[in-house]
């Protein structure tokens, strides 16, 4: 069972695990797991969605009840009013805060975006990101002797495809874990010394005004064992050093 966040007559937020699709996709017909069809079944109602996350991501995940519902918070979601507050592992130091402001051309599928046209211009892209903590661990990596990393807490304020992995591969801090945009050796560090077969990105709040109420909706969703074994490792570092 998924684990229920927040419930009210309109909306529902379930913490989605890394690894679920929130709904059925030609790109992986081979799955048979669904984040819709388990809320469905779990709460025996029809859910409607207009929240995604990607498959490898987990965290807050957010339905609607009913039609309408659904329709008021597309357009919320649309217009980028909604606040998401993600968590991310990433190769190397970062900078302590930066906005990365870097247009992003339309990621196709080969399988689902056969239609869509190929010459789209860049779409605006930026997000926002603070440096938590950082770590550097005692295993050689490539000709380093020793791998840094940084936690960070990253705000996107558009919400483009694959956004955030592909902003930190932009600056030269990909996500630990994106077999797409990341680094395959530090990926293969973690899978190897922590058993972390995961991507590394959490979306750990959202937060909205209501459109049914007017009252402001703040949901979180905790860790999995997994990612909180990593940001333990931030935390003995930062212990080591007084």
């Amino acid at each position: 069972m998924l684990e229920i966040l927040y419930q009210d007559l309109s909306f529902i937020a379930v913490n989605k695990p890394s690894g679920l699709l929130v709904h059925r996709s030609k790109i992986d017909r081979h799955e048979t797991a669904f984040a819709l069809q388990q809320v469905r079944d779990q709460i025996g109602q029809r859910v409607y969605p207009f929240h995604r996350l990607d498959k490898p991501t987990s965290g807050v995940l957010l339905f609607a009840l009913n039609p309408d519902a659904a329709r008021l918070m597309t357009e919320m979601f649309t217009s980028g009013k909604p606040h998401k507050r993600y968590l991310a592992v990433v190769r190397g130091y970062t900078k302590r805060d930066d906005v990365i402001d870097y247009p992003l051309n339309e990621e196709l599928d080969k399988m689902t975006d056969q239609r869509a046209s190929q010459n789209k211009a860049a779409q605006t892209a930026v997000t926002h990101y603070r440096c938590v903590a950082t770590v550097e661990l005692p295993h050689a990596v490539g000709r380093y002797q020793s791998a840094r990393y940084s936690l960070i807490e990253v705000t996107p304020e558009t919400g483009r495809k694959h956004q955030i992995r592909r902003h930190m591969k932009h600056i030269f801090h990909p996500i630990i874990g994106d077999t797409t945009h990341g680094d395959g050796k530090h990926n293969q560090l973690f899978r190897n010394r922590y058993g972390c077969h995961r991507l590394l990105l959490h979306a750990a709040e959202l937060r909205f005004t209501h459109p049914i109420n007017g009252e402001r909706v703040s949901i979180e969703a905790p860790l999995d064992d997994t990612f909180s074994q990593v940001a333990k490792l931030f935390q003995l570092s930062k212990a080591s050093r007084g």
